[in-house]
């Protein structure tokens, strides 16, 4: 299993994103790895990443902003259906032509107050792999305490977005 992180895989110039991209120093630097694969279904893998918010992200004294959090949601989504991709058509990630997922809709449930000060988990499922089109499901943790819920449906990126 690549140790490296999805969004690491992603080529230079497709590596801006606030939320994930590497070359974005004032963006959250959100990194994503796989959990778990089952070859066998690829509806039961599952992807991690971790992140620290900056108390930049203040709602309320104590408490995460919900944007951070709708973000960090949108960005695991992404580069986890990009990852998804990859290993459904049995290729390298970072691989040429690259498979780059944005975002068609993003939903997000807010269950509890997200605290500040605690490194949140994310953790991704499948429901749905197609070829232009992933469906990621998210629950965002706090101490071990679902804080949020949300779903990414991930569409390939248009050949429009590449410079």
């Amino acid at each position: 299993m690549n140790k490296k992180a999805f969004q690491d895989c992603y080529p230079e110039e497709l590596s801006h994103c606030y939320g994930c991209g590497k070359n974005n120093p004032d963006g959250h630097q959100l990194k994503s790895f796989w959990q778990h694969i089952d070859q066998n279904n690829l509806l039961e893998s599952t992807t991690i990443a971790h992140h620290m918010p900056d108390k930049v992200y203040t709602a309320i004294p104590g408490f995460v902003y919900g944007g951070m959090i709708a973000s960090l949601i949108d960005c695991h989504g992404t580069g986890s259906a990009s990852a998804m991709a990859y290993l459904s058509q049995g290729r390298e990630m970072g691989s040429l032509p690259a498979l780059r997922f944005v975002t068609g809709a993003l939903n997000v449930s807010f269950l509890a107050p997200t605290p500040q000060g605690v490194e949140l988990e994310l953790i991704g499922r499948f429901s749905e792999i197609k070829e232009r089109k992933v469906i990621v499901d998210i629950t965002l943790s706090a101490n071990d305490i679902i804080c949020a819920k949300g779903q990414v449906i991930a569409v390939l990126m248009p050949d429009s977005m590449v410079k």
